[in-house]
């Protein structure tokens, strides 16, 4: 971790006596007494106020919501939230037997639409809603924005919390620029919390962040996963949304346990060495009434008019980021998480649909920018500043986005013109990779371009190769439904195309339940189906994912130059009507190459040659269609590299060539 990183980890919830943040008590346009019921004082500088209203303000959580602190000695509760159009702002809760005006914040004189006031007497643990009456006199109860804790679903009130918590990852943090740099092996196993593992005995409760920790960091570190992505973990109401509809962006959810208990999950997944990924959602968000929504009565968050305010998707409101409060919200949403959760990285969701203007729009139903394109600049612009600025805080996290179109340099640096996100989910490897598998192996010969298309513009970007929760829901199958074949071949099918994933240039992720052929597809309202394991081709599925975890973290070659062309280069493709692949992946280190052999055919081939680039001895080091991952034990063992030219080397060997199966060659010097 650099020092830049270190210096700026603040905790936002840190109380008055210990933050530096000088208080204002004195308004020239209000006063008051021991009995006022709410005090006015500010966080805010003149500064804070000219970068937020600029745009420019990442660290608004410290400064907006509820912060338990003292005044003059007096301990309670600071409000401060954003309704530039409200005729008037209260808080109301518990405390005040949800009172709508016997609690009204203070509009700040200075156009900042901000209002704030302290509440003596108020301690953590309070629930509370803001009451805001609008310009035509209706009141909205609205959950806090920048709440760091909210109740559980159904109920939908803030929580005033401290964020208080003793990290314990300091050897993690100065080491994660090596464990979280392109140049190393980044295996991501994504999780939806709500679903990865339920108490056999109650299935319907969730377990909770404390036991989901006990559980999850043994069996990653078994698995051999270097990451692990969490689905969105922010508040949201809707357990079916999986978390894409979100409406506390800077609140881990209350199903699972407190901020803190969050917090403890992370730390102990970095103690064990694992990195934490979080799915993000700056694309959309839902329109419940508590939440962003017409938030003061106006059209504050969202765009007024629905061409670019209403996603037709997902029925959701698409925040307005040319508006500078709006930009700063979310900006300061993407830092929290990496500032005060010690997240690693970002998976930026939706990016596609943040890009374009007539995403999911038929002509007429959109509005073109003001040169009268389709590109939505004010969300380019955003995305290339919350990157720039990320990274300049911290150098060592991944900004991840899936983005599906032919965008051009997603993952190049800004100053080069690029959106500046660290990686791009290869969707076009995804979609092209699963059509190939999916097919009768008397067919793929004619389709064989659908794997190897992949490397001609794999290269461009820094790839991840995501085979994800979308891939299995929605009546598209499990990964292992949709494998051709009798049972034997479908499994064979599977690990074949685990070893191409794991053997294919850019960083990997596989969505949870895949890593033993879960049968149906994903639910999220229960379990993973953990019983599978008692059957052989399901344990075998999750062995071959193991040992191939293995394979990626120490054969330097499958990751070291993964995202140039250096590191990849063909030796066979040609041979369609045998179904055979041959290529060679490679390292720092030209005297340690790997070559890669596929055969996607369900014939086993004997006597097979293939071009190899030194002579001597090689070694088998992984072959799908060992015994142990259920295969047939078609091997090869111990090779022997001869003088004699073929496929362009000027060495080669003779193999045998497993049914549905594939091996990597390690030479043995």
């Amino acid at each position: 971790m650099s020092k830049k990183e270190s210096s700026s980890r603040i905790s936002p919830g840190s109380s008055a006596k210990s933050d530096s943040r000088a208080l204002a008590t004195t308004n020239p346009a209000a006063s008051r007494d021991a009995s006022d019921r709410v005090w006015w004082c500010s966080r805010f500088s003149d500064l804070d106020i000219n970068l937020f209203r600029a745009g420019k303000h990442y660290r608004l959580y410290r400064l907006f919501g509820s912060h338990v602190m003292e005044v003059e000695g007096t301990p309670g509760t600071y409000f401060a939230v954003w309704a530039p159009n409200a005729a008037q702002v209260a808080v109301t809760g518990n405390f005040n037997h949800w009172s709508k005006g016997s609690h009204v914040l203070f509009s700040r004189w200075d156009g900042s639409g901000i209002w704030e006031g302290f509440i003596p007497g108020l301690h953590a643990g309070e629930v509370y809603k803001y009451a805001i009456t609008t310009s035509s006199g209706e009141v909205l109860e609205k959950a806090d924005p920048f709440g760091f804790f909210w109740e559980q679903r159904p109920r939908t009130g803030t929580i005033s919390w401290d964020l208080s918590y003793t990290w314990r990852d300091a050897r993690w943090m100065d080491e994660r620029a090596q464990r979280n740099s392109l140049q190393a092996p980044i295996s991501v196993y994504e999780v939806h919390l709500g679903s990865w593992m339920r108490d056999p005995g109650q299935p319907e409760r969730f377990l909770s962040y404390g036991e989901i920790a006990v559980r999850l960091v043994d069996y990653v570190l078994d698995m051999g996963f270097t990451h692990v992505e969490f689905m969105p973990v922010m508040e949201h109401p809707f357990d079916g949304s999986w978390g894409y509809q979100v409406t506390g962006y800077f609140a881990p959810t209350s199903r699972f346990g407190s901020p803190q208990e969050f917090m403890d999950l992370v730390d102990r997944l970095h103690e064990a060495g694992i990195g934490v990924y979080l799915d993000w959602v700056p694309a959309h968000f839902p329109g419940d009434a508590h939440a962003l929504y017409r938030f003061d009565g106006t059209h504050l968050y969202e765009h007024a008019d629905p061409r670019k305010g209403f996603h037709p998707d997902w029925k959701s409101y698409i925040f307005n980021l040319g508006r500078n409060e709006v930009r700063a919200f979310m900006l300061s949403s993407a830092m929290f998480w990496l500032d005060v959760f010690h997240a690693d990285g970002l998976r930026v969701d939706a990016v596609a649909s943040m890009l374009y203007l007539d995403y999911s729009r038929q002509p007429g139903e959109w509005i073109p920018n003001e040169f009268g394109g389709r590109e939505n600049l004010e969300n380019v612009s955003f995305m290339r500043e919350m990157n720039s600025a990320i990274y300049a805080e911290y150098p060592s996290v991944q900004m991840m986005a899936e983005e599906s179109t032919s965008w051009p340099g997603v993952s190049r640096p800004v100053y080069t013109g690029g959106l500046g996100f660290g990686m791009k989910w290869m969707m076009g490897w995804m979609n092209d990779s699963l059509r190939y598998f999916e097919r009768d192996p008397m067919y793929r010969q004619y389709h064989q371009d659908e794997l190897t298309f992949s490397l001609v513009y794999a290269f461009t970007e820094n790839f991840m190769l995501p085979l994800s929760h979308d891939e299995v829901v929605h009546g598209k199958h499990s990964l292992i439904g949709k494998m051709p074949g009798d049972n034997w071949q479908r499994f064979a099918n599977l690990r074949l195309l685990y070893l191409w994933m794991f053997t294919h240039p850019g960083s990997k992720l596989l969505f949870m339940g895949c890593e033993f052929a879960q049968s149906s597809e994903w639910n999220h309202e229960q379990s993973l189906d953990w019983h599978l394991l008692a059957f052989d081709p399901h344990r075998g599925v999750q062995q071959l994912v193991r040992r191939l975890n293995e394979a990626y973290r120490q054969l330097p070659a499958l990751y070291e130059a993964s995202y140039e062309g250096a590191g990849f280069e063909w030796i066979d493709f040609s041979d369609r009507a045998s179904g055979v692949l041959v290529f060679l992946r490679k390292g720092c280190d030209a005297r340690r190459p790997v070559v890669v052999v596929l055969n996607m055919t369900p014939v086993p081939r004997e006597g097979y040659r293939i071009g190899l680039p030194l002579g001597g001895a090689w070694k088998e080091c992984l072959n799908s269609d060992d015994l142990a991952f259920g295969g047939s034990g078609v091997i090869n063992g111990d090779v022997h590299a001869t003088g004699e030219f073929w496929q362009g080397r000027a060495f080669s060997a003779v193999l045998t060539l497993p049914p549905l199966g594939g091996f990597i060659l390690v030479p043995e010097s």
